[in-house]
Formats: structure tokens, C-alpha cells, sequence
């Protein structure tokens, strides 16, 4: 016995074949020269009763059936475009044979093409009076339930085309990311930013401290990875003299799902040269803020004031914050074993769980554990140490640390900055760190590059760097819950 749904279908396919049968094209042709129902409503939406029957206002509209209903010998329903919804009335007398039969067999979700003139029904709606109708696609399968809408999150993530069609809010997200980027994109470009776009596929996968994905080029014989950042070929860029770069792109991380984590993120990438990374924070603002005006008319996101400058806080001192612990001052021996025995400690006295080894990956660990969930408000936090920022310049006051900051909102990162290390020496010693750690089973080391290494031997000039999670600028900026509702298509588990 078949289920409702499959009878449901089987009616849709019934239809469909009566329609081909009477010669019409249940999948027709292009309908050129349509009006946009958003237009008309701007247009028109004012105009009286009175007004539209004096003027015979032409209107040439196609969209999805979204309501229908029949009355004897006239029907009524609405069709919906990219830009709304409006109203179609038709009396079937007068209406040719073809067209009666389209109107007969159509269903919810069908697509068809309607002409006639603008008038206004008697409740006062905007109409289109048909004098023609079209059959454009017929719809095999119905639409979810009109008043109880798409509603399963899982469900809206895996059919996305059902979530546009019947949740009017997540559509309006998705237009809002576009605006986003496209503010972002204008926002570079007036600098004097150049747009590029470097390999997804690489021989090895750096620029940031994460596992790649794998695949395998038959032609080369080799294995390659996807890139899981775009920062080493655009620092390339800039040695080969293209001072101000950017690229906004995919990029790859094998690593676990989340409300903010998908292993398919878009990030923006930016690299100035001849500045560091305080020119960086105040492009950071810069973007966010307009970026914000875009999106919301203001620099405002719900509860989150984007009014600049951003708070400005240490990694140290928003542990202090968070926990007590003072780790620059247990970090003052010039010992760096004492020093990690001393935060350690501090940290196991007060009841914090620390894993890390070193000084430096102590304060990161204690920051990320403790501390970055408590920066609600936009905050610059600087101060990172050199063992979580291989590719950072060393803070001049202190070579423990690095010349970077990190923008947290809502307890989120969303956006990483630096001045660029351009000391090829040093460069190639943070390297071997890295390859050390690597060998000792750590996945997301970074890997040693000597491609990336030759180029800093040519000369990179003193650049400011800068990488902005786009997903998650866009969750901030929409009031998203989760990094699925900003992605259009988000990796999935097998159902």
C-alpha cells in the first residue's frame, strides 16, 4: 500500500501525464520579459481601484504557486518570485482550452507564467486579472505544510531548497551574507586592495595549525591536500611586489562539527605591506563596521555595540581576569621550565585542568579554556605566545610572545591578525618547532615548507596580515545560533 506521500506523488505524476497528453508541455520554455512582483507591489501598491482599471496596467509575471483556490467558475491564487508574492485571479470562460487545463490540474509548488493587467479585488488586494497562463515546471512533489512551515533544523540543513522556499528568515540570512561579503569586498577594494585567487589544491597544507583533508592527483602521481589557509601563497604575493592583497575563499579543516565549526569555511584573507598588525586592527573595525551598516542600517547587532574602538585586552590579562592566576608574573624567572612548573601549579591550586607543556601554550590553553567565552563585547586580545603563532613577528618587549591579536565577539574568534614574521632564519627555526611537535603525534603542527622559506629569502617587507572568519562574521551580524544557518549547503552526517 502506498504511503500518503507516495500517493500524493503519484497524483502530481497523474497529472503530468494528462497534461502531456493534451499537448501541454508539463516542463515548458523560458518566460522573457516578466515583471518582478516586488516592483509591481512598489509601484502600483498605492495606485486605487479606480486608477488601475482606467490605466489597464500591463503585467507579465511568473513564480511557484504558494495558495489556490477555485470558486465555481473563477479561481484565485498567489505566486512567488525572488523579490515576493501576489495575488492571480483568472475567470476560466475566458481562458482557451489549454489554459483551463493548466489551472485544473495545478497543485502547490507548480511554476507558471501568468499575463493580464493589475487591478484590485474587493478586499483591497493587488491583483493580476490572467488573460493568459502558462505551465512552467509541474511540481512531482509537494511543498511542506504552509502553516507549520519547514521546522526540523536537521531537515532544513539537508533539504535547503525546502527551507528557502517556505521559511521566509532564512532566506533573508542568506541575502544578507551576500551583502556582507559584497561590503567587505567594496570595502578592500577602495584601499587599494587587489583581489586573487591562489591554489585549493597543494602539496602541503600550511598557514594555520589544523588537519587537512587528503585526496590523491592521478596525473602527478602525488598526494596533495586541500589548503586549510590561503595566508603562505598570498605572503608570496607580496614578496613578488603586490603590496596590498586579498583573497575570500573555501578553505579546509579536517576537524570535528559544532555550532561553529563546518570542516568547509569561507575565510578573508588581507595582507598590507609596510604595516603590522595595530594597521590591522583598525582595518579590522573598519570591515566589521561597515560590514554591520550593510547588513543593519546601524553598528548595532542585537545586544552587541560595534560602535569603535574595540576594547583592547592582553591574552595574560584576560586570564587574570577570568581565573586569578597572573601568568606573566610566574613567568619572570628567565627558566622556561620553571616558569611552565610555576603557571602549572598556580593553575592545578585554583582548580583549573592545564595539559599544555610550556609557558607559552599554558597562557593559550588557560585563555581558550577560560577566558574567551567571557568576551561578550568586540575585544582586540593581544599578546599571543610564539608557540601557537608560528608565523607571527615577535613581540619586540617580549620574545615570548608575538605582535598579534585575536577579535572575539559573543565568546567567538572572528577574525586573527598579525605583524608578519619576515625573518627567514626565524621563520625557519619556528618551523622546526613545529616539525618536532608533528613527530611527536601532533597532527595540526604546522608542516616545514621550503617553498614558503626560498620566497622570505627574496625579501618580504614588514606586512600586516589579516583573516576574518567570514561564516562567523555573518552569524554575529544575523543573529544566527549555529555556523549551519549562515552555510548554505553545511557537511552533514550520513542521515
Amino acid at each position: 500500500m502506498l504511503s500518503r506521500e507516495e500517493q500524493l506523488r503519484e497524483a502530481r505524476r497523474a497529472k503530468m501525464r494528462t497534461l502531456r497528453e493534451a499537448g501541454v508541455d508539463p516542463f515548458g520554455t523560458r518566460f522573457g520579459d516578466r515583471r518582478l512582483m516586488g516592483d509591481l507591489r512598489r509601484q502600483y501598491g498605492e495606485a486605487s481601484a479606480e486608477e488601475l482599471d482606467a490605466a489597464r496596467i500591463p503585467a507579465r509575471v511568473a513564480g511557484r504557486v504558494v495558495t489556490v483556490r477555485s470558486h465555481g467558475k473563477i479561481g484565485f491564487a498567489h505566486l512567488q518570485d525572488g523579490s515576493g508574492r501576489l495575488q492571480i485571479y483568472l475567470r476560466l470562460p475566458e481562458l482557451s482550452e489549454r489554459e483551463r487545463l493548466v489551472w485544473e490540474h495545478l497543485d502547490l509548488g507548480d511554476i507558471v507564467g501568468a499575463e493580464g493587467v493589475l487591478m484590485r479585488t474587493r478586499t483591497g488586494e493587488l491583483t493580476v486579472k490572467v488573460e493568459s497562463l502558462t505551465m512552467l515546471t509541474k511540481a512531482l512533489r509537494p511543498l511542506p505544510d504552509k502553516h507549520a512551515g519547514l521546522r526540523d533544523v536537521e531537515l532544513r540543513y539537508r533539504e535547503r531548497h525546502l527551507d528557502l522556499l517556505v521559511n521566509p528568515e532564512s532566506r533573508a540570512v542568506f541575502e544578507a551574507r551576500s551583502r556582507i561579503v559584497a561590503s567587505l569586498r567594496r570595502t578592500l577594494d577602495e584601499l587599494g586592495f587587489i583581489e586573487v585567487e591562489t591554489p585549493v589544491l597543494v602539496p602541503l597544507a600550511g598557514g594555520a595549525a589544523a588537519r587537512p583533508f587528503l585526496t590523491y592527483h592521478n596525473a602527478l602521481d602525488r598526494q596533495l591536500s586541500l589548503r586549510i589557509a590561503t595566508e603562505l601563497h598570498l605572503k608570496r604575493l607580496v614578496v613578488g611586489g603586490m603590496e596590498r592583497v586579498y583573497e575570500i575563499g573555501r578553505v579546509f579543516r579536517n576537524e570535528g562539527l559544532s555550532t561553529r565549526h563546518n570542516p568547509e569555511f569561507t575565510s578573508l584573507e588581507a595582507y598590507q605591506a609596510y604595516a603590522d598588525y595595530r594597521d590591522m586592527m583598525d582595518l579590522t573595525e573598519r570591515l566589521v563596521q561597515n560590514a554591520a551598516r550593510a547588513v543593519n542600517g546601524s553598528l548595532r547587532a542585537g545586544e552587541i555595540d560595534l560602535t569603535g574602538p574595540f576594547r583592547r585586552i592582553t591574552m595574560a590579562e584576560a586570564v587574570k581576569e577570568a581565573t586569578g592566576i597572573d601568568v606573566m608574573a610566574l613567568g619572570s624567572s628567565g627558566d622556561e621550565r620553571r616558569d611552565a612548573e610555576a603557571v602549572r601549579a598556580a593553575a592545578e591550586a585554583a582548580g583549573y585542568e592545564v595539559e599544555a607543556a610550556t609557558w607559552g601554550g599554558l597562557l593559550a590553553e588557560l585563555f581558550e579554556r577560560y577566558a574567551e567565552d567571557r568576551l561578550v563585547q568586540p575585544t582586540f586580545v593581544l599578546g599571543h605566545p610564539v608557540e601557537t603563532s608560528p608565523l607571527a613577528k615577535r613581540d619586540s618587549r617580549d620574545p615570548r610572545l608575538t605582535e598579534r591579536f585575536e577579535l572575539y565577539v559573543q565568546g567567538r574568534e572572528i577574525a586573527n591578525a598579525f605583524s608578519e614574521l619576515n625573518d627567514p632564519e626565524d621563520q625557519r627555526r619556528r618551523f622546526e618547532a613545529q616539525l618536532a611537535q608533528r613527530q611527536a603525534g601532533d597532527e595540526e603542527a604546522h608542516p616545514m615548507d621550503e617553498d614558503f622559506l626560498a620566497a622570505l629569502e627574496v625579501g618580504l617587507p614588514p606586512t600586516g596580515g589579516l583573516g576574518i572568519g567570514v561564516d562567523r562574521l555573518v552569524m554575529l551580524l544575523t543573529g544566527a545560533p549555529s555556523i549551519r544557518d549562515v552555510i548554505l549547503f553545511p557537511t552533514m552526517r550520513d542521515r
